[in-house]
C-alpha cells in the first residue's frame, strides 16, 4: 500500500523514508537492479527465449506492467522513468490493440513504435555483447603482466696498470705508425718555359723603348705565385733577344735590378752591358 503525499506531514516530507516494521513483507523484487526500464524490457525478453527480431511486443508489454505492477504491491518505490515506460507501454498496448487507424492520423501506429522497441533491445543487447567481450579480455596485472622496469644498479670500475715505460712508448709508437702518413703526393709547380718568357718579352717590345726594371713588367702581367720562374725564364729569353739584336741588357752592378730596352739596331747583336763593381 502507498502512502498519499497528503498524510505526510510537512516537516517529514523530504526526509528519508522510515525503517519498515519487522511485521511488514520482505522486499522480493529488486528493481534497482536494472540500469533503467529499457534493460529490464530486455530482462524479460530473454526470459521468453526468443529472437529479438520476432518478439512478441504486446506480451513483452504485459510483462512489463505485470511486473511493475506487482512491483508496486510490495510498497517500493519505483523510480519515475520505470513508470514512464509503463505508462508508455500501455499506450503501445492500446495501439497495438486498437485496429489500424485512417491514414490521416499524423502520429505513428502501434506496429512502428513496436518496431522501434525492438530495434532499441536489439542495439542495447549489442552493445551489451560488446561490453562483456572487452570485460572478459585479458586484463594486465591479473591475465598478463608487462616486463618489469630495469633496475638501476650502480657500478664502480677501477682500472689497474701494470704496464712498463717501455710497453707505454710501444703502444705509443705502434699507434703513431698506423696514423702516420704513408703516401706523399708533391703538386706540380707550374713553370714558364723558354718559349712564353719569349713571346711575352717580344710582345712588350714596342712599350721598352727606355731603360725599364725586367720585374716591373713581371709584376704587371704576371700573378705572385709566377713570378719566381717567370723571372729566370725571362732572363734566358732576354738573352736570346740580346743575341738576335732586338733588346738590350744592363745591370748597374751584381745583385742589381736587371734593366732592358728595345734594341737600336736590330741587324748587329749588342754587347751586354755589365759595369765593373
Amino acid at each position: 500500500m502507498n502512502i498519499a503525499p497528503s498524510s505526510i506531514p510537512m516537516d517529514q516530507l523530504w526526509q528519508d523514508t522510515p525503517e519498515r516494521a519487522a511485521d511488514e513483507p520482505a522486499l522480493v523484487i529488486d528493481v534497482g537492479g536494472f540500469e533503467g526500464p529499457l534493460d529490464l524490457l530486455l530482462h524479460l525478453a530473454r526470459s521468453q527465449k526468443v529472437d529479438l527480431a520476432r518478439i512478441s511486443v504486446l506480451a513483452l508489454a504485459e510483462q512489463y506492467l505485470a511486473f511493475i505492477e506487482s512491483a508496486r504491491r510490495v510498497r517500493i518505490e519505483l523510480a519515475a522513468d520505470y513508470l514512464v515506460m509503463a505508462a508508455w507501454l500501455a499506450y503501445l498496448k492500446s495501439k497495438l490493440l486498437i485496429p489500424q487507424q485512417a491514414k490521416g492520423d499524423d502520429g505513428p501506429s502501434g506496429e512502428e513504435m513496436a518496431a522501434t522497441l525492438a530495434f532499441r533491445l536489439k542495439r542495447l543487447e549489442a552493445m551489451r555483447e560488446a561490453a562483456t567481450r572487452l570485460i572478459n579480455r585479458n586484463l594486465v596485472g591479473r591475465d598478463v603482466h608487462v616486463r618489469g622496469a630495469p633496475e638501476h644498479i650502480p657500478h664502480h670500475v677501477q682500472s689497474a696498470y701494470d704496464a712498463s715505460l717501455f710497453d707505454l712508448l710501444s703502444a705509443y709508437a705502434n699507434i703513431r705508425q698506423r696514423h702516420a702518413i704513408t703516401q706523399v703526393t708533391i703538386e706540380k709547380r707550374k713553370v714558364w718555359s723558354l718559349s712564353d718568357a719569349r713571346d711575352l718579352l717580344t710582345r712588350m717590345l714596342g712599350e721598352i723603348t727606355e731603360w725599364t726594371v725586367l720585374q716591373h713588367y713581371l709584376l704587371q702581367y704576371l700573378p705572385a705565385d709566377d713570378r719566381v720562374t717567370a723571372t729566370a725564364s725571362a732572363f734566358a729569353a732576354s738573352l736570346e733577344l740580346v743575341r738576335e739584336g732586338k733588346l738590350e741588357i744592363r745591370q748597374d752592378g751584381a745583385f742589381q735590378p736587371i734593366y732592358l730596352r728595345q734594341g737600336r739596331n736590330p741587324a748587329v747583336a749588342p754587347e751586354v752591358v755589365v759595369d765593373a763593381f
